[in-house]
């Protein structure tokens, strides 16, 4: 089973400004100082190019799983297009095959653009009732963490 969901903001800073931001692992560093309630602990592995994993802990009692890995699968800068797909433990020991997660920064106007996030995951048909445990809003909440950024730090 093939499954997908998004979501998408508006942001007024430029594009260029945004992907200064998700391109990098600044994005990675703020959310472990912005979102404590979410994840207990980041650790970081690579430069933040393609082959960078993100070890992720969350908090004790979270549902689901306590922790899992992530690689960056995917950076490309000219489209400003980053994804990241689950390695090892957190969906997969639930049944899914592919857990990927997309950031995309589109331009909208000389100040403004439009950041977008998406989920794709496959799921072993066994398994099926665990695809109700997808939720778009941790990285929506990302993209608002992003978002107030921008705003404190508007040149």
């Amino acid at each position: 089973m093939f499954g997908t969901v998004s979501e998408e903001m508006e942001v007024k800073v430029s594009a260029t400004e945004a992907w200064k931001l998700y391109g990098t692992l600044q994005l990675a560093k703020l959310i472990e100082e912005e979102l404590t309630d979410v994840i207990h602990k980041l650790e970081i592995h690579g430069d933040g190019g393609v082959g960078t994993i993100l070890n992720i802990t969350f908090p004790p009692g979270t549902p689901f799983f306590s922790s899992y890995k992530e690689k960056f699968t995917k950076m490309d800068h000219e489209k400003r297009v980053k994804e990241a797909e689950v390695i090892e433990g957190g969906y997969l020991d639930l049944g899914f095959t592919l857990y990927r997660g997309r950031f995309e920064v589109i331009e909208k106007s000389e100040n403004t653009c439009i950041t977008k996030t998406t989920i794709e995951y496959e799921i072993k048909e066994e398994a099926a009732a665990n695809a109700s445990i997808v939720s778009i809003q941790p990285m929506v909440k990302i993209m608002e963490v992003a978002a107030n950024y921008f705003i404190k730090n508007k040149k």
